[in-house]
This record gives structure tokens, C-alpha cells and sequence, in this order.
């Protein structure tokens, strides 16, 4: 247990260190969009789609976030299928047209390993329709193995905005003894934070420049129905999810 804590500690620091002027970057891009009254889209293929559920209609997030719940390359519909889809060319532009990913809106893209074919694909064609492209994955991991896209290029090669998660190639990091495989993936632990750490300097620099952002309340706090009510209406058709 200590050894999972300290590893996540270090971890942190090492983005939150190194890190640091990407971090301001992929929040400047956010700032500009909401800015403009435009849309963040998130997403991410299996277990990274967590990260989309992370920061979508959550209790202190930004409202116009917009998660990519894709069934077909999530763990719901199949941990193995999921597997098979995120390395499947062409895809990517089914979802885009989907979500409406559009000129002045902002995509951020999880992926540890930013090798396969779907996220790859899922960057090319958003800043092909006009958006920016934030992507968080792991250099290491990332230039340790071929990619799987036809291009060659991986997920770094493409986005406007890279941030460096350092997670270890595999994601999980402790050794145990009598164990051929290491366990404890840390992933959606340092993610989480960096997209927190993004949205809520996005906040402050809108705050800076006299734009109230839009940020929901707990559905669970008195009084939360009236006061997100007027964002409901607003985004209810924006957000494919809401």
C-alpha cells in the first residue's frame, strides 16, 4: 500500500513539475474555446473512457463538456471487442460526425499508449474539421512501440497540445514478488488529475478576464435543480449524454 501511495505521489510531482507549461497550454485552448461559446469534447477507448465519464456533468466541472460515451470502443460492450475497435481504422469519423466535433471546439484524447489506430485517427479528423487537439498519454510508453496506424505517426505526433502523463510503459508499476506481471496501474489516477488540473486553470483564466464560466452544482446540494436548470436548457443539445 505504501509503495502504490508513494508511487502515485512521485508521479504527480513529476507532472505537476515537468508538465507544468502544457498544462497552461491545453488550458489556454480551453479558455478560447468556452470563450467563444464552443464545445470540449473528451474522450478515450477502454479504461481510458473513464477519463471521458471524469470530467462530463460532474459536480464542479465545466458544463460544456462534452463526454464521447462510445458504447462500441468502451468495456461495456466487451473488455476484448473494445480491444479489437481502438485498433480499427475509420472509425474515428463515424464518431466525430456523431459528436458533432466542429470548428473551434476542443478534443481531448486519452490514450497511455497513443499507438492505435482510433485515437490516432479521432485527432486527424477533428483538426481536420477545425478543432484543436489536447492529447495526454505517455511519451514513454508511446515511443517504446510501433504504431498501429497506417501513418505511422502516434497520438503525440499529431495533437496541438501534448501533455506527458509518465506512466510506465504497461501502466501498472509495483513489482511483487512471485508475480511475473507487475500490478497497481496508475493511469486514470494521474489523468483524472491533469484533466482536473487543466479545467480548473481554464477557470481561472476565463475568471481573470471578467467571464463567469459555467460550472455545475452538485445534484446533491439543496437547491442545485434551479440553479443548474438555465445550463440544462442551454446545452441540452449540445451534449449528447446530458
Amino acid at each position: 500500500m505504501d509503495k502504490f501511495f508513494d508511487g502515485v505521489i512521485s508521479l504527480l510531482n513529476a507532472v505537476r513539475e515537468k508538465e507544468r507549461e502544457n498544462i497552461l497550454k491545453a488550458a489556454t485552448l480551453v479558455k478560447d474555446c468556452l470563450k467563444n461559446d464552443k464545445i470540449i469534447h473528451v474522450y478515450g477507448t477502454g479504461h481510458s473512457q473513464v477519463l471521458a465519464v471524469e470530467i462530463f456533468c460532474r459536480a464542479g466541472g465545466l458544463v460544456p463538456v462534452n463526454g464521447i460515451l462510445d458504447i462500441g470502443s468502451s468495456v461495456y460492450a466487451g473488455a476484448l471487442k473494445s480491444t479489437g475497435v481502438e485498433r480499427l481504422p475509420g472509425y474515428a469519423n463515424i464518431l466525430l460526425n456523431y459528436y458533432d466535433v466542429g470548428e473551434g471546439d476542443v478534443l481531448i484524447i486519452i490514450s497511455n499508449s497513443g499507438r492505435n489506430a482510433l485515437p490516432i485517427e479521432m485527432a486527424m479528423g477533428a483538426k481536420e474539421r477545425g478543432a484543436k487537439v489536447i492529447a495526454v498519454t505517455s511519451i514513454k510508453f508511446s515511443s517504446s512501440f510501433p504504431s498501429r496506424h497506417p501513418s505511422g505517426k502516434r497520438l503525440y505526433d499529431v495533437a496541438d497540445v501534448v501533455i506527458n502523463n509518465h506512466v510506465p510503459i504497461g501502466d501498472a508499476f509495483l513489482e511483487v514478488e512471485g508475480l511475473k506481471t507487475k500490478i497497481a496501474p496508475v493511469s486514470t489516477i494521474i489523468n483524472s488529475a491533469i484533466l482536473h488540473a487543466i479545467t480548473s486553470e481554464a477557470v481561472r483564466m476565463l475568471l481573470e478576464e471578467g467571464i463567469e464560466p459555467s460550472v455545475w452544482m452538485s445534484a446533491n446540494v439543496p437547491g442545485s435543480d434551479e440553479f443548474n436548470k438555465e445550463y440544462i436548457r442551454k446545452y441540452k443539445y449540445r451534449l449528447k449524454h446530458l
